[in-house]
């Protein structure tokens, strides 16, 4: 297996929190690489471009040597005058409260912890909001991982076998990941694992979105079916992160899309839908509040803290706040 040889990244406060994730032993830097310090297990995680690449390959879709050989190319960005004209076109995508939603965030974690650690499960780059935590640095402490490479790539690992010590976390971030993972209960555990008791949890997972990662899509949830996947929280508050105009405009750029399988004619009716459609992503203000958002919204949000308690399913149905 191929590394590119470089110091590791992570801090030594940071190491000493880190775990196999194939037998929870502790891991020790040799040279370029972390190596388990289990009798039985020893297992040697490369580093490439100085990120640790921590992985439980027996259970991951990924593996350590895929990501060493495309470790170079995935951080180059893309400056060609196709990207350039991209970025002329409207988007139809708009988170509408995750500001709003980080400022909480932030607020709760400041009123556990003078200085409050976070863990980011797919923090590859920056997510809509996100940058109220970074705002905060210090005295948050933010460490960023992902399963590939990122401008922001702290540490590969996987949200299934998250590589860190029980308890470890103030906080956890998980923006747009759960729909990308084959098991969001078990993602959603391992955050319950590495989060100190009454720790803060965010999430934001989408509802009526189109695939939108290729093969790596595989869930949607309800705005109840979010709730219950945290279940194990208290809720401090949930709801539509991105309305049901963004969701209209996702459908209608899906179904246009869907007339072609042509390369050109799909690229002109990509534009075409984004130019005539990226409007209606602004009316989710005026309608993100109303009930039929928790019944038709692009994605739903979810903050709450880490409890002893667990919400029944009959607790659950009687938290129904649409209007079907």
């Amino acid at each position: 297996m191929s590394s590119t040889t470089a110091p590791i990244k992570i801090p030594t406060e940071l190491l000493q929190i880190l775990r196999c994730p194939i037998c929870s032993s502790p891991l020790r830097p040799d040279r370029d690489r972390l190596v388990c310090e289990g009798e039985r297990c020893k297992t040697v995680f490369p580093v490439a471009d100085g990120v640790p690449i921590v992985l439980n390959e027996q259970r991951s879709l990924f593996s350590a040597e895929e990501l060493c050989r495309a470790s170079k190319p995935s951080r180059k960005g893309s400056s060609s005058p196709r990207s350039f004209l991209r970025e002329l076109i409207p988007g139809i995508s708009r988170n509408v409260s995750g500001s709003k939603n980080y400022s909480r965030f932030v607020e709760l974690l400041l009123a556990r912890s003078k200085s409050p650690r976070v863990l980011v499960v797919g923090g590859k780059s920056v997510g809509e909001g996100f940058e109220r935590v970074l705002s905060h640095v210090p005295p948050i402490e933010i460490v960023e991982t992902d399963v590939v490479f990122g401008p922001r790539t702290m540490l590969i690992c996987d949200g299934h076998d998250l590589p860190f010590q029980d308890e470890v976390f103030d906080g956890v971030v998980i923006q747009a990941v759960l729909e990308h993972v084959v098991d969001p209960h078990r993602c959603v555990a391992e955050i319950y694992r590495v989060l100190q008791l009454d720790g803060i949890v965010y999430a934001e997972t989408p509802f009526i979105q189109q695939v939108h990662e290729g093969r790596f899509d595989f869930t949607r949830f309800t705005h109840l079916g979010h709730r219950r996947l945290f279940r194990h929280f208290e809720e401090i508050e949930s709801g539509a992160a991105c309305g049901t105009g963004m969701a209209l405009a996702w459908s209608y750029r899906y179904f246009l899309l869907s007339l072609s399988d042509g390369n050109l004619l799909r690229n002109l009716l990509d534009t075409f839908a984004r130019f005539t459609s990226f409007y209606l992503k602004f009316l989710d203000s005026l309608t993100l509040k109303n009930a039929g958002s928790f019944d038709a919204a692009s994605a739903y949000y979810f903050l709450g803290k880490k409890s002893n308690v667990v919400l029944s399913d009959r607790e659950l149905i009687r938290l129904y706040r649409g209007r079907i």
